[in-house]
């Protein structure tokens, strides 16, 4: 018998053999080239788009340096909306070159008119303008006899408000020109402190009945972008108005709750609107979100406090069932276990 011949491999079909050093070599480690970096601890200071570096070397020199006072307050109520964390370092000096500058009944009427319409026109600084106005409340040490800067203040919302009848029942623009001036005067209650003879400080009252009106001018005319800013206003102050009308024995908010109970179920307004004034009933019937310690931890109990065993830390059996303190048989099963081991 006679094998088969068979054609010779190829190249092709040839494998190549590794030894077990090679096998077993390391694989190589490439290394990346050094990106040098073009960066210079030399380099100019970096300040973000529209901000002025030469802003503070302005400002410190005083209101000469501007053309008119309005120029000088109004490039300074500018750089607080860009900056209002800028308030605390800067609102001293502000005051002290107004009280240089602002001698006379009209430079006092201006600033209050400059100061107003920046926190009616932008809505971002309606609560940063209430701390302004309180500040200078404080610390102008002009008074004519027309007013101090409060008095003129509240003089200049009072004009606002006399008209809140017709601004809310007004054209879209004249609705947003008023809702503004709503939630600024919601502000302003916030933070405009007086003091009394005796150093107490305490809230102005007639913004407490200014607020109390402007909402019934709101939901006597329920339209949606009226019942939005009403929103807004109970939101923001609901509960130190609650607080101030429960001191006096008033159930204000009581009436304010069941107008909002009758809008839901009569007015035309929005689906959205809606859900918006119900999760504000909600809100207010968990007392506004504050949550009062009635018991320190240490006399806290599964009996006087409800919440108890919701701060207690969750562990699992070997079956992966969840259990807590509160689930006392799966404790004592448990404890079985570990004894048996």
């Amino acid at each position: 018998q006679t094998r088969p011949l068979r054609a010779p491999p190829s190249s092709q079909d040839k494998i190549p053999q590794q030894n077990s050093e090679s096998a077993m070599a390391k694989p190589q480690v490439v290394v990346a080239p050094v990106l040098m970096s073009k960066l210079s601890v030399n380099a100019p200071e970096f300040y973000p788009s529209g901000y002025s570096s030469n802003y503070t070397e302005s400002y410190e020199d005083g209101c000469e340096d501007y053309p008119t006072l309005s120029e000088y307050v109004q490039d300074f109520l500018n750089h607080l909306t860009e900056q209002p964390g800028s308030f605390e370092t800067e609102i001293e000096q502000f005051a002290e070159t107004l009280n240089g500058c602002v001698t006379t009944d009209d430079a006092l009427q201006e600033l209050v008119e400059l100061i107003y319409q920046q926190a009616t026109s932008i809505p971002n600084f309606s609560y940063m303008g209430a701390r302004l106005c309180n500040y200078l409340s404080h610390h102008l040490t002009i008074s004519p006899q027309s007013g101090n800067f409060r008095q003129l203040l509240l003089q200049r919302c009072r004009t606002e408000y006399e008209v809140k009848d017709q601004a809310a029942k007004g054209d879209e623009v004249t609705r947003k020109r008023f809702h503004a001036f709503v939630l600024f005067l919601g502000e302003l209650y916030l933070n405009l402190e007086i003091k009394g003879t005796n150093g107490q400080v305490t809230r102005a009252d007639i913004l407490q009945v200014g607020l109390r009106e402007l909402l019934n001018a709101l939901f006597s005319n329920p339209m949606d972008d009226n019942l939005i800013c009403a929103v807004k206003l109970l939101k923001l102050t609901g509960s130190v108005l609650e607080d101030a009308w429960k001191e006096k024995g008033k159930m204000d908010m009581e009436e304010i709750i069941q107008r909002i109970e009758n809008v839901v179920l009569d007015a035309n307004c929005s689906r959205d609107v809606k859900q918006m004034l119900l999760k504000l009933v909600e809100l207010r019937s968990s007392n506004w979100g504050r949550v009062h310690a009635t018991s320190t931890y240490r006399e806290a109990t599964p009996e006087n406090d409800p919440n108890y065993f919701m701060n207690e830390p969750t562990f699992y059996t070997s079956d992966g069932v969840p259990f807590t303190a509160a689930d006392p048989d799966t404790w004592m099963i448990l404890m079985m276990r570990w004894t048996q081991r």
